[in-house]
Parts: C-alpha cells; sequence; structure tokens
C-alpha cells in the first residue's frame, strides 16, 4: 500500500484513537509514549510514519494539505469517562480531551482517509519545539490546518502574538526602617508602572486588538549571602495585529529606572484571510454537515502563529471542542462534535487535495 492511499476509518475505530490519545497521559516533555500509539494507528493502515528527532510524529504524503495539532497537554489529572445523558449524547471526559487531542485525533482519521500529509507536534504547550523543528525541516505544504479546538462550526483565522521576559532587579540589603525602597519595591513599581502603558483606555476595544500585559511569577527577598535584596518577575505580552514585539519592547523599557529584563524569542501574531481556498473550503464542509460556520479570532497564541512566520501558503486553525474549557478541570468533549469534525476535516481534505 502506497504511503498516500485512502483507508477508511469506521466512527468507532475513530473514537477509539481519541479515547487511547486522551487516557494516554502527554504533559509536555512526556510525549513519547502517546505519540508511538498515534504512529501506532498509521502503521496499521500501512501509512509511512516516525517519530522525529524531537519526537513529532510524521506521516507525510499529499501535501496538497499538511492537518497538524499537537500531542502535549499542560498538566492535570482528569479521570477518563465517557458519560451519556440517556438521549444520545457521550462526552469523553480527561485532560487533553479538548486540546487538543480531539482536533489531533480527527485530524489523525482525515489524513489516513484523504491520503494527506499529517504531523503531531511536540511541546506545544510550552516552547513549541514540535512546530519550531518542523519549519526548519520541510518546506511549506501547499496548504495547512492547524488543530485547535474552535467548535466543529468554527474556524479560527487570527491568533494574538506573544512575548515573554524576565526582570530582575537588585538592591543593597538595609534595615527594613529605613525609607530607600527595596529591590521588592522597585520591581512592583516597574510593573505597576508597565500595566498602566497597555491600560485600554477605550471598553469598547475588543480583546483581540488590545496589548495584554500579564505577570506570571514574581519572587523576592534578602539573598543567600545577606548582602542584598534581589527581586524578578516572569512577564508575558499578547501582541495584536498592527504591534510589534519591538514596540511593545520599546514601552516597558521605557518604565526601567532599575533592574534588566531578558526577553525570550517572541512569536508574531497572525490574521489570516476569510477569501483564501482554506477558509472557503471549510464553510462549504461545515454547511455539508449541517452547519453554520463561524470565522474566529483567538486571544491567545497557538503554532499556527509560527507556520504563518515561515510559511507563505493559505491556513486555518479547527478542531472540535469548546475552547472554554482548555486546561480547565471540567474538560471535556462531545463525541458527537468529534465526529462530525472527522466529517468537516475530510471534506476539507478532499477540496484541497482536488486537482
Amino acid at each position: 500500500m502506497s504511503a498516500s492511499a485512502n483507508v477508511a476509518v469506521s466512527s468507532e475505530a475513530a473514537r477509539q484513537l481519541l479515547a487511547d490519545l486522551v487516557t494516554i497521559p502527554s504533559p509536555s516533555g512526556d510525549e513519547r509514549e502517546c505519540a508511538e500509539r498515534l504512529a501506532a494507528f498509521f502503521e496499521e493502515r500501512g501509512r509511512e510514519v516516525w517519530l522525529d528527532d524531537v519526537g513529532n510524529v510524521r506521516a507525510p504524503a499529499d501535501d496538497s494539505v499538511l492537518l497538524t495539532s499537537h500531542v502535549d497537554t499542560v498538566p492535570g489529572d482528569i479521570p477518563v469517562q465517557v458519560e451519556e445523558d440517556g438521549e444520545g449524547t457521550a462526552q469523553l471526559w480527561g485532560r487533553g480531551s479538548v486540546d487538543a487531542k480531539g482536533p489531533l485525533a480527527a485530524m489523525a482519521v482525515a489524513a489516513v482517509e484523504t491520503g494527506v500529509s499529517f504531523v503531531g507536534v511536540v511541546g506545544e504547550e510550552t516552547d513549541s519545539r514540535g512546530a519550531r523543528h518542523l519549519v526548519e525541516d520541510r518546506g511549506a505544504p501547499d496548504a495547512l490546518v492547524n488543530g485547535e479546538p474552535s467548535g466543529a462550526d468554527g474556524v479560527t483565522l487570527g491568533y494574538r502574538g506573544f512575548l515573554a521576559g524576565e526582570y530582575a532587579v537588585s538592591t543593597d540589603s538595609a534595615h527594613t526602617s529605613r525609607p530607600d525602597p527595596n529591590a521588592v519595591q522597585e520591581a512592583m513599581a516597574w510593573w505597576q508602572a508597565v500595566e498602566a502603558q497597555f491600560a485600554e483606555d477605550d471598553a469598547e476595544t475588543p480583546v483581540f486588538e488590545q496589548v495584554t500585559a500579564k505577570p506570571v511569577a514574581f519572587s523576592g527577598g534578602t539573598a543567600a549571602d545577606g548582602l542584598s535584596v534581589e527581586a524578578s518577575a516572569e512577564v508575558q505580552f499578547r501582541i495584536p495585529p498592527g504591534e510589534t514585539a519591538a514596540e511593545i519592547r520599546e514601552t516597558v523599557e521605557g518604565e526601567l529606572d532599575s533592574g534588566e529584563i531578558d526577553w525570550k524569542t517572541p512569536i508574531p501574531p497572525v490574521m489570516e484571510t476569510p477569501r483564501s481556498e482554506v477558509a472557503r473550503a471549510f464553510r462549504a464542509a461545515i454547511r455539508r454537515v449541517g452547519g453554520d460556520p463561524r470565522l474566529l479570532r483567538k486571544t491567545g497564541t497557538s503554532d499556527m502563529n509560527l507556520y504563518a512566520g515561515v510559511w507563505d501558503c493559505p491556513m486555518a486553525t479547527y478542531g472540535p471542542g469548546d475552547s472554554e474549557l482548555d486546561h480547565a478541570p471540567n474538560e471535556h468533549l462531545d463525541l458527537g462534535e468529534f465526529d462530525r469534525a472527522v466529517a468537516v476535516l475530510t471534506d476539507v481534505s478532499e477540496t484541497l487535495a482536488e486537482p
């Protein structure tokens, strides 16, 4: 059987793949067992597949479209179970059911059924090492669909970018009765000034169009040698289209009276056109399964940002699941929605693969 031969996958087999992937824990950095189960799904159906140097599941075939989603999840132990309500609705509970093993499994099934290319990437929830390796290791496909929860009727065309940094400051130790600010106060004052710079005056401005400034960790106190007071803060900024990481860095550094910032490599924002062949294929496919297409912009960041920054091809993000349940303690996926997403992805892949 050729690497791109089409193989039918029953709904039972598709749901079993999903359940298996959700059952196998795969927090970032510990994805291998789950990746091997995913690779076995392709091997059992005659597809060429391997795990690359960083652990991505690579199943190349017809590059008219590349379906890709992430194998890793955030930490969290949610007992895996299927709940039925007696009216034909079934929900699969478990960490990763929505973000993003629902999209991942649906894409694997669609790739096998249509013979298009597939990659399950690692590390999306931390450093996106899988996506970064992928864009360095291969060229652009003709079109790309990234897997994240959008709901079976939703298609995501935009994400804000991401910039992270660590601020550090140190002052000489002194008795706490003295009025001079210590490093902890310096750090607190700096962050308050930064927040004020990005405070949105217009309450009607959508969050997608704002810079969001967020501290994610803060530490401080007397150093081990007792001679200084030290403080540090890990901070993150979401970058809307129209803004750049360089502009945000300049604003933040403009509030530095003391200390310094170590910046990480930024991820640019992305906003794809709704008139692309990928967006059109999704709208048609969603209507064919009885849905009402919705075009979305997400306030977070995904691997699509990285793909769009390197590859010049039309793309969108799609997958079953309610994104409000991302990382949540009650994460669960409607299995009927999963079935519909498989149908939509199969339809989209067939449309984009047409000569």
